[in-house]
């Protein structure tokens, strides 16, 4: 079995909305599973720190789920057009995972969700990818191939998943929301398990 790490933030529930879908797209995958993985939130105040467990939702990610998973999806809610600083904390704090080549040649994708369809959902698909490509990871998007992609009106981008949530922030997806997130599962272990049987 070929675990792939689902590791989002999600302030209100629309990233989570994803991640739930994509975890889903990696179990239509025969040999394939999803380990679902969130970060905590960063503090104002430099003392202030949160509970081990979350108070609901999956656990906290650790260095052992990089080291044993197959592929990641990584998934924030944009902020200005760049990600969501818990999840640039976390990563900023990798340099470990980094130096070992933890996540080098390993596929990855990314996904978010903003508050409206021109609140930079793909600048901020393009800035999460940064530290994947510097981590050597393989990146997939989202093919035209994808029927959903060309007649959404709601979220989806060939850079990734995505959901437009409104400006009440409501993680219903729509049903190419889902669709594509789906697919991005799927597509991201079909690799995963065709890199590992290679390797």
């Amino acid at each position: 079995m070929q675990e792939i790490l689902v590791l989002y933030y999600s302030h209100r529930g629309s990233v989570r909305a994803l991640a739930e879908q994509i975890a889903l797209g990696i179990h239509q995958v025969p040999g394939a599973g999803a380990r679902v993985r969130t970060v905590p939130r960063v503090s104002t105040v430099c003392e202030a720190v949160e509970d081990d467990i979350p108070a609901d939702g999956p656990p906290y990610v650790e260095a052992a789920d990089l080291e044993q998973c197959a592929g990641l999806a990584l998934g924030s809610p944009t902020r200005f057009g760049n990600m969501a600083a818990p999840m640039k904390y976390f990563l900023d704090g990798l340099a470990g995972a980094w130096v070992g080549g933890v996540l080098a040649g390993k596929p990855a994708c990314v996904f978010t969700s903003s508050g409206g369809l021109h609140g930079g959902q793909e600048s901020t698909l393009l800035t999460m990818m940064v530290p994947l490509l510097h981590h050597g990871m393989l990146l997939m998007g989202l093919p035209y191939t994808e029927p959903a992609l060309a007649h959404t009106r709601s979220g989806g981008t060939p850079y990734g998943a995505t959901h437009v949530a409104g400006i009440d922030g409501a993680p219903l997806l729509s049903t190419e929301e889902i669709t594509l997130a789906r697919a991005q599962g799927r597509r991201l272990a079909e690799v995963a398990l065709r890199l590992g049987r290679n390797a």
